[in-house]
């Protein structure tokens, strides 16, 4: 799918996600310098303990975690920026 200006969305949808998996990174590692804690402060969401069923012949569980960061939030901001300079 490309857009008016010539910008395709996939793109935009890849950039992001690399950019909150970049964040996560740098504020896992940072968040353990002195003054840096600030940057892996965030908020757990999703399903825990996992979803399961269980029918007998199979059996499945299904769970979902999603934490945001301000790291995340920061990585894909600039990803954004690095889409729109693009």
């Amino acid at each position: 799918m490309i857009t008016k200006g010539g910008k395709n969305k996939w793109a935009l949808f890849l950039m992001v996600l690399a950019g909150i998996v970049a964040g996560g990174y740098v504020g896992m590692f940072a968040g353990n310098l002195p003054y840096m804690g600030w940057l892996n402060f965030g908020a757990d969401f999703g399903i825990d303990p996992p979803f399961a069923v269980n029918l007998g012949v199979i059996a499945m569980s299904v769970g979902l975690n999603i934490r945001f960061t301000i790291a995340g939030v920061l990585g894909m901001l600039t990803a954004v920026l690095l889409y729109r300079r693009l």
